[in-house]
């Protein structure tokens, strides 16, 4: 699952989307606003974040609210955490090499 994550969050449209809807739940016309694309590529983009497992929709009438999931990034940040620690090691570890030569 991770690597989807990374994936739409590499895209800076989808990734400027999470940072808006970390400040609370917006309409997709309200992340469409910003922009200079239309309603349907933004919908798009935000289809991307659900397929991803960031971000739900609800439609309530004509409008469709986006939210990010509130558990949406604990697989990526568990996954940075667990790589800076197996690279801090490695690093300490060569490190401690390089003095002893």
């Amino acid at each position: 699952m991770v690597h989807r994550q990374f994936a739409a969050l590499g895209d800076p449209t989808r990734l400027a989307i999470v940072e808006r809807l970390a400040r609370g739940p917006a309409p997709a016309g309200e992340l469409a606003a910003p922009t200079a694309m239309s309603l349907p590529a933004v919908l798009k983009h935000v289809r991307v974040l659900e397929d991803a497992g960031l971000v739900t929709t609800v439609k309530r009438g004509r409008v469709r609210e986006c939210r990010l999931r509130d558990d949406a990034l604990v697989a990526v940040a568990t996954w940075t955490a667990q790589q800076q620690a197996l690279w801090s090691t490695r690093l300490d570890a060569l490190g401690s090499l390089l003095e002893d030569s």
